[in-house]
């Protein structure tokens, strides 16, 4: 059977059918050289390996599997989430425009509006998920370059992709679409039209929390796509043979992680609707968020492991319900296999985020466990 034929259970577990030839051992090796050498003749003893920064075995292998997964045409990894983003952006030509979807990660926000500030381009901030209002904005003038995140951070709000994408190939723009809180278990946006798809491979998809990095998957071929490529390669936007192996390693368990956080979030986003001292909940699995219906048509498979939910009262109220926390580590980040919770309002002060908000990663403990050290923090 052929890596691109089997179900992303198997692949990932099988680590795309890589082995180690020479030896013989079923776990890709690491290859930590950064250089390679040559034959009398000046010519490469291995054509694919000429210099670290651009060629990394075990690198090749993860973006293999992460193409193949996101249904992509290729993938390229980077040192980060960001430096993914940066890539994809440093392509929008100075005096261009851009169309980004508001109420994201800050992170990516705040860094999206200094890139613009910089090289004169035009920025239009919209809530996606309203496909009337991205229609309106992507309506009038050429647009270069869609940007949208699904589930967002932290409100969890979907946008339609199918919906999105024609209102961008029809506006002369790509459409990338975060994908990092679905992962490719849950989403794949490619297939439902977007042209780009990136994740923060530091979260889900390496789900121990000890990788950074970031991919970016395309759809298809394309001088934009050759544009980021060589901008790596000159750039030195690289991941480490290392990382590379940590994250190959943890992916080799992503569908079982996913299924099993996926299964607790349910749970977890249940019990907090059913409780006295939660405000609200915002999970796409629950039949009472406003973009269920469309989460449902969207996502196979589960709903994701993230979610925020207020707590009755005020912003004391929510972080005494944090400090009051267990099993949930008080750290910034998410898709781990330990389960995290944060007060967003800190981590973001200026960003219109609730006082009483607290966003949670739901990791793969015994979901009984995890309501009981919920239910103890938040008093009855």
């Amino acid at each position: 059977m052929q890596p691109k034929d089997m179900h992303p259970s198997t692949l990932t577990a099988q680590a795309g059918g890589a082995i180690d030839a020479q030896s013989g051992g079923v776990v890709p090796p690491i290859q930590p050289s950064t250089t390679f050498v040559r034959d009398r003749d000046y010519a490469p003893l291995n054509a694919a390996n000429i210099y670290a920064r651009d060629h990394n075995d075990v690198a090749r292998q993860a973006e293999v599997i992460l193409a193949q997964m996101e249904m992509g045409h290729e993938a390229l990894l980077f040192p980060s989430g960001m430096a993914a983003i940066a890539a994809l952006f440093r392509t929008v030509p100075n005096g261009g425009r851009v169309v980004v979807q508001s109420g994201i990660y800050w992170g990516t926000t705040h860094w999206i509006r200094e890139y613009c500030t910089r090289r004169n381009v035009t920025l239009v901030e919209v809530d996606a998920s309203d496909t009337a209002a991205l229609a309106q904005a992507c309506a009038g003038r050429k647009v270069d370059l869609v940007w949208v995140e699904s589930p967002s951070n932290p409100w969890l709000k979907i946008v339609d992709v199918a919906a999105a994408a024609q209102l961008a190939h029809a506006a002369g723009a790509l459409l990338a679409v975060d994908s990092t809180a679905a992962t490719p278990v849950l989403s794949q946006p490619i297939a439902l039209g977007a042209d780009i798809v990136m994740h923060s491979v530091t979260k889900a998809i390496n789900g121990h929390s000890d990788v950074l990095g970031g991919v970016l998957v395309t759809r298809e071929h394309s001088a934009t796509w050759d544009e980021i490529k060589q901008d790596r390669a000159t750039a030195g936007a690289v991941l480490g043979a290392f990382e590379a192996w940590l994250l190959l390693r943890g992916m080799r368990t992503l569908p079982l992680r996913v299924e099993r956080m996926c299964a607790n979030a349910m749970q977890v986003a249940e019990f907090l609707m059913d409780h006295p001292n939660v405000e609200d909940v915002f999970y796409p699995g629950l039949p009472s968020f406003a973009d269920h219906a469309l989460a449902t048509k969207q996502m196979t498979g589960g709903y994701g492991f993230l979610m925020s939910f207020l707590v009755k009262g005020s912003r004391d109220d929510a972080l005494k319900v944090a400090g009051r926390l267990n099993l949930f580590h008080r750290a910034t980040s998410l898709g781990g296999v330990e389960s995290l919770v944060e007060h967003r309002h800190t981590i973001e002060p200026h960003t219109g985020i609730p006082e009483n908000l607290l966003r949670i990663s739901v990791g793969i403990e015994h979901a009984p466990d995890l309501m009981a050290d919920l239910a103890q923090a938040l008093g009855q």
